[in-house]
């Protein structure tokens, strides 16, 4: 066994992000994923550019970077869903796959007889994982949603951004789709519980994941915040609403992230900063008593802060077991020792770039180790294989199949 989901097979009929990311996850552990694309287009993510990837010679392909991020580990087959034999393939499919990953708005798959309960008469044990920007209920589920959007809706941004007043203040997107991503993330997480239930029930199932609904519980201890109170958090910066020192530090030659999570870690702070009389200060003495007078301690702290750089902050800090750390670009991140040691950047063969820098999993398995073998697809680079290998089709028939616009 290669992965702990090396048994399963997956139809991935999403394309953008969050669908393709859950894809990419169950590729990482092993599944084989089969993705569908459009004829000649492909996933729109293909048209995400630039950059595009370079081949030996530094000449830009036509495979964009955003595509290369979340399509790892698959084979790519190109389908027209709006042909009658297009619709047929992806029964047949679906028919011998474990688990199906779709992003279409709602009810457009079942337009073409490919929803949950047209597929799951053929396949029983089907695991269908239908995600959206809304949800298949509620009085928005058939509109399109972007990771955007959930961010603005959800409140993510208002949490997000200098406070009032500072300058550049407002709200502020995360840097990366990161609602995209958790929408994934979550979409696995309920694709392998699923595949979990079956093996005891026998039973498939329709998962609704939606990205409105992850945006919402992310928002974790600031939801909390405001159903605890009835009062919506206001953004705070870099500064933490709950614990003090929890945020960036000027230093004398850049900027430092200091994370005192508990009253030992700020005591050790203190003794490294040389100001032990911090650690008495009624006003410092305690988490609670440095969050009501964060006012105070700050502007302190940021004196003693200005007095070294940033390299010499962290040889401290890390030999006392503070938490802190440099405030990287993502050359830097990469360039990291622990990153590195971590193989968090892989080097795949590529049919047209020769090979391409990738971005590893996170997860690591001690029992059946993550291997990653499949760089990502350029369109339609598997049809032949997957023709010939599920479905039993012979070199005339893909020919007809391919003269009538179905493939």
């Amino acid at each position: 066994m290669s992965g702990p989901l090396s048994h399963i097979r997956v139809l991935d009929l999403s394309r953008v992000l969050a669908g393709p990311w859950c894809g990419q996850n169950l590729a990482d552990l092993g599944a084989e994923v089969i993705k569908v694309e459009r004829p000649k287009t492909g996933d729109d993510s293909r048209a995400y550019g630039p950059p595009w990837m370079k081949n030996a010679d530094g000449e830009e392909t036509s495979e964009g970077a955003y595509f290369m991020a979340a399509n790892r580990g698959k084979k790519s087959l190109t389908i027209n869903l709006n042909h009658a034999e297009g619709q047929r393939l992806v029964r047949e499919l679906a028919a011998q796959c474990d688990v199906l990953i779709e992003n279409y708005k709602y009810g457009d798959l079942e337009r073409y007889g490919l929803g949950y309960a047209a597929l799951a008469e053929i396949n029983p044990g089907l695991i269908y994982c239908s995600v959206t920007g809304f949800g298949q209920t509620g009085p928005y589920r058939e509109r399109p949603g972007y990771d955007f959007m959930a961010q603005g809706m959800a409140g993510l941004m208002s949490l997000t951004g200098e406070p009032d007043g500072a300058p550049g203040a407002g709200p502020m997107r995360v840097g990366v789709p990161v609602i995209d991503i958790f929408t994934g993330m979550y979409a696995t997480i309920a694709i392998c519980a699923a595949v979990a239930n079956r093996a005891v029930t026998g039973k498939g199932q329709h998962l609704d994941v939606a990205l409105l609904d992850s945006c919402v519980a992310l928002l974790a201890n600031q939801g909390m915040t405001y159903l605890a109170t009835g009062e919506s958090p206001k953004r705070i910066g870099n500064t933490h609403p709950s614990i003090v020192p929890y945020q960036v530090f000027p230093t004398a030659d850049g900027a430092i992230i200091l994370a005192c999570g508990n009253d030992n870690l700020f005591s050790r702070f203190c003794k490294v900063a040389g100001r032990e009389d911090l650690i008495s200060d009624a006003r410092f003495a305690k988490n609670v008593d440095r969050v009501r007078n964060r006012t105070t301690l700050v502007p302190i702290l940021e004196e003693v802060f200005r007095q070294r750089g940033t390299e010499a902050w962290v040889e401290a800090l890390e030999e006392a077991g503070v938490p802190s750390g440099p405030i990287n670009n993502v050359a830097q991140a990469f360039a990291n020792p622990q990153v590195q040691a971590r193989g968090m950047q892989i080097e795949l063969p590529h049919p047209l770039a020769g090979t391409v820098p990738l971005m590893g999993s996170p997860m690591k398995f001690s029992g059946t180790p993550i291997e990653h073998k499949l760089a990502p697809p350029v369109l339609g680079q598997h049809a032949d294989e997957i023709l010939e290998k599920m479905l039993g089709l012979g070199e005339s028939e893909r020919a007809r199949l391919r003269a009538a616009g179905a493939i």
